[in-house]
C-alpha cells in the first residue's frame, strides 16, 4: 500500500506530485537513511508479515508486542512518561544513543521470539540479525544489566514476553485453538466443498467452514484444504483497554447478526441481496460510471454509507476535481486493493504502512495529539506505534470475540442455500419458500419458458428456478481475460476471490477489515490532531489492464482517493462487500465496534505518555444479570488498584470489601447487584498500595 498524498493546489494543476514520493518509496522498502530506529524495526516486522502465513489477529498481536517493547525502552529514559509493562528508569550520558540501543535489543528479541517458528523463519531471522549488525549491535549480547542500554532492552523484552505469553493466544502451541473438551470451537455445519455446486447446511445462521481443493493462502502458499477457525481462541485474549464482566463473552457486544427464520429475517434477506447486487456490478461492460472523488464519496456518519462527500477540501478550502471511473473497475479494484494478499501486511499492517507515509509527509507537524511541542521522529514513532498497534490488537480481540460468540454466516453458503430454497416474493409463483430470495427485476428472477428461449437472458437455465445476475467466476486466463457478470443459478455463485482461497477461515460477523480500519483511523485522527490526510487528499493509482490478479483489469486506470482516515477505513469495509465475503451488517457493526476500540485505546495510551496513568480513575457502569454479579477488570501490570462502587452518580463512592488489588493477570470483583439494576464502579490505580 503506497498511498500518495497531494496538496489540493497541485491537484488543480494536473495532479503533479510532491518530490518526496521517491524517498517515501525507498523508506517503504526499509532503507534506514534518516528513519528513526523505531521506524526501522517497524519496517522489519512489516517485511516479516508479508512473507509469513496471513493471520490478522496474530500479526496484530505481534505488532502490538514489538510496539510495547519499543515504547517501554523509550520511556525508560524519559522522566515523565510511564512504561506500559516495564517501569524501571535508565540513565545514560548520551540518552538518544542509549534509547536507540535499548529499543533495538528489545525489538530484536521480541521479533526473533515471534518469528522463530514462522513459515519464513529462514528468511526473517537472518534479516533481523543483519539489521542489528547494520545498526552496530551484537546479537550475542544477552546481558540483563539494566545499567547498560543493551541489558535494559533485553530486560524489557523479558517483561513484555512474560506478560504476553499467557494472554490467551496459545502462542506456545502455535496459536492453535484449544480442544473442544477445553472449550475450543466446534463447527455447527459440515464442510462446503468448493469444487461442487450447491450447499448442505445444518443451520443457515452459522458459519460453514470450506473444503478448498488445492487451497493456497493469500500469499500463494499451500495450506490445509479443510478450514479451521483461525483465531477462535481470541475470545479469551487479553486486550489493551477493554473490560467485561463475563470472560466467556465478547468484549463489546452489539448484539447478534440477523437470522433467517425469525424477527430479523427481512434484515437477513436485505443483507444477502446487497451482496448479490455488489457482485452484479463487477463488470466494466455495463456502461455505469461513478465519481469516486471526495467531492462525491466519503464523509459518512459512523456505521453507514450515507456520505455525499465534501463541498470543498477541508484543508485547502478548494473544490475537489471529479474522478469518474467505471463502476465495475472501481468495485474490482477495491476488492483487490484492500485484500489480505498476496505479500500483504494484512489489515493491521496496512495501517502501519499508511501511518508511516503520513509521518513522512512534509506537511505533517509532529505534535502528539495535534498540540504541544514538536517532538523528535523517534518520540513520534514510538508513541504512534504504541497507540496504533494497541488499537489494531484491541480490534482483533473485539472482532474475533464476536466471531466466536455469534459464529456468523458467510455469503457463499447463504446465497446458495436461499437460492436453492427458491423465491420468497410470491406464493402463487413456482419455487416459493419463505426462506428463499426475493424477486428483484434485473438481479434475482424466475426463469420462464420465454426468458429461457434461445437468445434470451436466461437461455439454458432451468425453467421455474431462481437465478441471479452476478460475477461469473475466475476466467481460464486471468491475465488476459475477465469474466464480467452473467445469469446463473445461485448454486454456482462464488465470491470475487481466487478459487484456491474463496473465503477466509473464520466466521463473518463482524468484519475484521472494518474493525481494524476504524480503530486505526480513530487513533490516527487523535494522534495527528486531524481526521484528514495531509493536504486533505490521499491517492492510490491502479494502472489499466494488468494490475488485478483475480482477472484482467481494470479496463482503465483507476485512482482511489480519500479525504480522511475515516473515508479510507470505510472503503476498506466496503471492499469486502464487493469481494463477496461480507454483508453490510458485518461492515457497519465492525465500524462502530472499531470506533469504540480506537477511542478507548487513545484515551488510555495518552495517560502513559503524560504519566498520569498512575493516578487516573477508570469509570465503568455494570448492569446486574442476577443476584450475584461479577466484573473482570483488564488491569495494567505492576499497578495497584482500589475498586470503589456507588449505587448511582448521586451517591459517594465506597470501597468494595477487600478492594485493594495488585495487578498481575487482572482480577475479578464479585458483588451483589439486583437483576436489572445498575452500579457505577471506579477503579483507581497507583504505583503503591
Amino acid at each position: 500500500m503506497n498511498l500518495r498524498f497531494r496538496s489540493q493546489c497541485f491537484v488543480r494543476r494536473y495532479c503533479l506530485t510532491f518530490s518526496f514520493l521517491a524517498a517515501l518509496a525507498a523508506a517503504g522498502r526499509g532503507v534506514a537513511g534518516t528513519n528513526s530506529v523505531a521506524r526501522i524495526w517497524d519496517e522489519q516486522i512489516l517485511s516479516a508479515i508479508r512473507i509469513d502465513t496471513p493471520n490478522p489477529p496474530v500479526h496484530a498481536r505481534n505488532l502490538y508486542s514489538v510496539s510495547i517493547c519499543m515504547y517501554d525502552a523509550w520511556a525508560a529514559y524519559d522522566s515523565r512518561a510511564v512504561g506500559y509493562l516495564y517501569r524501571g528508569k535508565g540513565t545514560a550520558v548520551d540518552v538518544e544513543a542509549a534509547r536507540r540501543e535499548a529499543i533495538s535489543f528489545a525489538a530484536y528479541r521480541m521479533l526473533t521470539e515471534r518469528y522463530a517458528l514462522s513459515r519464513a523463519a529462514t528468511n526473517t531471522l537472518p534479516a533481523l540479525a543483519d539489521q542489528m549488525v547494520a545498526l552496530g549491535y551484537d546479537t550475542n549480547n544477552v546481558s540483563r544489566d539494566v545499567s547498560t542500554p543493551a541489558g535494559l532492552g533485553n530486560a524489557i523484552y523479558d517483561v513484555v514476553s512474560a506478560w504476553l505469553i499467557n494472554d490467551g493466544a496459545n502462542q506456545t502451541n502455535g496459536y492453535k485453538d484449544f480442544p473442544a473438551s477445553q472449550g475450543g470451537y466446534s463447527a455447527v455445519n459440515p464442510y462446503l466443498d468448493t469444487s461442487t455446486t450447491g450447499v448442505t447446511l445444518k443451520d443457515v445462521n452459522h458459519w460453514q467452514p470450506l473444503q478448498v481443493p488445492n487451497a493456497l493462502d493469500q500469499n500463494g502458499e499451500p495450506t490445509s484444504s479443510k478450514q479451521a477457525f483461525v483465531g477462535a481462541q481470541w475470545i479469551g485474549v487479553r486486550p489493551f483497554s477493554m473490560v467485561r464482566h463475563d470472560p466467556t463473552t465478547a468484549w463489546i457486544d452489539p448484539g447478534p447478526p440477523p437470522h433467517l427464520g425469525g424477527d430479523t429475517t427481512d434484515d437477513f434477506r436485505n443483507n444477502v441481496v446487497e451482496t448479490i447486487r455488489r457482485s452484479s456490478q463487477l463488470t466494466p461492460d455495463d456502461g455505469v460510471t461513478v465519481d469516486i472523488s471526495p467531492n462525491s464519496f466519503g464523509n459518512n456518519s459512523l456505521g453507514a454509507n450515507d456520505g455525499a462527500g465534501y463541498t470543498v477540501n477541508p484543508v485547502t478550502g478548494l473544490a475537489y476535481l471529479p474522478n469518474v471511473v467505471k463502476r465495475g473497475d472501481y468495485g474490482r479494484v477495491l476488492a483487490e486493493f484492500w485484500a489480505d494478499g498476496p505479500r500483504s501486511e494484512t489489515p493491521p499492517g496496512h495501517w502501519n504502512v499508511l501511518a508511516n507515509q503520513v509521518s513522512d509527509h512534509p506537511a505533517t507537524v509532529k505534535r502528539v495529539g495535534g498540540s504541544g511541542p514538536v517532538v523528535s521522529d523517534l518520540e513520534w514513532d514510538v508513541k504512534l506505534y504504541f497507540a496504533l498497534n494497541a488499537a489494531v490488537h484491541e480490534a482483533a480481540c473485539a472482532a474475533w470475540s464476536l466471531k466466536r460468540q455469534y459464529d456468523g454466516w458467510r455469503p457463499l453458503s447463504v446465497i446458495r442455500y436461499m437460492g436453492g430454497q427458491g423465491q420468497s416474493s410470491d406464493p402463487t409463483l413456482p419455487s416459493y419458500s419463505t426462506n428463499g430470495l426475493p424477486l428483484i427485476p434485473g438481479l434475482i428472477e424466475l426463469v420462464t419458458p420465454e426468458t429461457a428461449a434461445t437468445g434470451m437472458r436466461h437461455y439454458n437455465l432451468p425453467i421455474g428456478k431462481v437465478v441471479i445476475r452476478a460475477w461469473g467466476g475466475t476466467p481460464d486466463d486471468p491475465t488476459n481475460q475477465y469474466s464480467g457478470v452473467r445469469w446463473m443459478t445461485p448454486s454456482h455463485w462464488v465470491p470475487y476471490q481466487k478459487p484456491t482461497f474463496v473465503t477466509p477461515a473464520f466466521p463473518g460477523y463482524i468484519s475484521g477489515h472494518s474493525t481494524f480500519s476504524r480503530s486505526a483511523a480513530e487513533v490516527l485522527t487523535a494522534f495527528t490532531g486531524s481526521p484528514y490526510f495531509p493536504g486533505g487528499l490521499a491517492t492510490y493509482t491502479v494502472e489499466a489492464k494488468r494490475s488485478l490478479s483475480f482477472e484482467q483489469g481494470p479496463s482503465q486506470t483507476v485512482q482511489l482517493q480519500w479525504a480522511s482516515y475515516y473515508d479510507a477505513a470505510d472503503q476498506a469495509g466496503v471492499s469486502r462487500l464487493f469481494g463477496g465475503i461480507h454483508v453490510p451488517i458485518d461492515d457497519f457493526v465492525g465500524r462502530r465496534v472499531g470506533s469504540h476500540c480506537g477511542k478507548l485505546v487513545w484515551d488510555l495510551a495518552r495517560l502513559y505518555f503524560d504519566g498520569s496513568v498512575t493516578n487516573a480513575a477508570i469509570h465503568l457502569t455494570m448492569q446486574g444479570s442476577d443476584a450475584s454479579s461479577s466484573i473482570q477488570f483488564n488491569t495494567l501490570r505492576g499497578l495497584y488498584y482500589r475498586v470503589q462502587s456507588a449505587a448511582d452518580l448521586a451517591h459517594p463512592f465506597v470501597d468494595v470489601p477487600n478492594g485493594l488489588y495488585q495487578a498481575t493477570e487482572g482480577f475479578t470483583v464479585h458483588t451483589n447487584l439486583v437483576e436489572g439494576a445498575y452500579r457505577l464502579y471506579r477503579v483507581v490505580s497507583g504505583l503503591k498500595p
